[in-house]
């Protein structure tokens, strides 16, 4: 079983480090960089995802992804030799609030995907065409330190922040296109929780980010052929990014990632063995006019033991509101 996902987002800031009203909105669309593989989750890349924002703004986000390569390998199913060329269409919608005087926001985005994939099943070569809903991802976060709750005009006036600690708890519900018969679907048929800390560190024009968390995996109790069990161990995921602002809304980062773990077994079958992958990308925010701006994205795979040599190309805009 493979999850081919997507989640977008543009933003802009208001100060020369990027901390501006719409910034945390990047935090909506963190899948927007990859289409999820086997590892799923993980393969997340997403810069400035604990930015100072006022509290009150609405966002809405249309987003637009490409991966090519192996994109659906999974390494509990017999397949080899795998080339993807998979879309995907995301619409998601966010808003920032205060929580017990700090700042909080919630994110929820639904993409829809179509594409092929050709591999080997055994010695006999095969190709497939899915399209359809993707699972559902919603996350909650706070910023515990550095990042108060503000009105946009206090906002305005704030200083600059240090640093800014804050943690998430992101959820991917299965909601999408799911077939037991079938050996690469776009949902995961189960729940996945994913609590983070991250840490972000403003200093002139850089913006610098680090951030830990694991993914917890429930079991898909209707795995293939049909009415197999399919469990997963957890995965560790780490997330490093620079970031420099030419001008006020107008950044560019370098992204890259880490994941380990994960280790899959199906009923009593042997386990396939732990996954160690890391990824590097670039992302840029481009302001338009209003509260308008969109966001271009590319990742590929850096180092690679299953599932995470493939590349994404992702556009996205943005609308914001108060």
């Amino acid at each position: 079983m493979s999850r081919l996902c997507i989640r977008p987002s543009c933003c802009r800031s208001r100060s020369m480090a990027g901390g501006g009203p719409i910034d945390c909105a990047w935090r909506l669309c963190s899948v927007f960089l990859a289409v999820m593989a086997s590892s799923g989750e993980a393969q997340e890349l997403e810069p400035r995802a604990y930015s100072a924002s006022p509290v009150g703004a609405n966002f809405a986000v249309v987003g637009y992804g490409r991966s090519t390569g192996q994109v659906v390998t999974d390494p509990t199913l017999p397949i080899s030799d795998v080339s993807a060329h998979i879309n995907a269409l995301s619409l998601g919608l966010g808003r920032t609030f205060g929580v017990g005087g700090r700042q909080g926001l919630v994110t929820a985005s639904l993409p829809y995907s179509w594409g092929d994939a050709e591999g080997n099943v055994g010695e006999e070569q095969r190709r497939i065409t899915r399209s359809g809903l993707v699972d559902l991802r919603a996350k909650l976060s706070v910023n515990l330190f550095g990042s108060p709750a503000l009105t946009p005009a206090k906002f305005a006036q704030r200083p600059r922040e240090r640093f800014i600690l804050g943690t998430s708890l992101a959820v991917a519900a299965p909601t999408g296109q799911y077939e037991p018969s079938r050996l690469i679907n776009l949902g995961n048929n189960r729940w996945a929780f994913k609590p983070e800390i991250g840490l972000s560190v403003p200093w002139r024009r850089f913006y610098f980010d680090a951030y830990a968390g694991a993914w917890f995996f429930t079991d898909n109790s209707d795995y293939y052929p049909g009415g197999s069990t399919r469990d997963q161990d957890p995965l560790t995921s780490l997330q490093a990014h620079v970031s420099y602002t030419f001008r006020r809304r107008l950044w560019l980062a370098v992204d890259s990632t880490w994941y380990g773990g994960g280790n899959t077994q199906v009923d009593d079958g042997a386990p396939s063995g732990r996954l160690s992958n890391s990824r590097l990308g670039a992302t840029l925010s481009v302001p338009i006019i209003g509260g308008h701006s969109t966001k271009v994205a590319y990742s590929t795979g850096a180092s690679v033991r299953s599932g995470s040599d493939f590349e994404s190309v992702a556009i996205a805009w943005q609308y914001q509101w108060f």
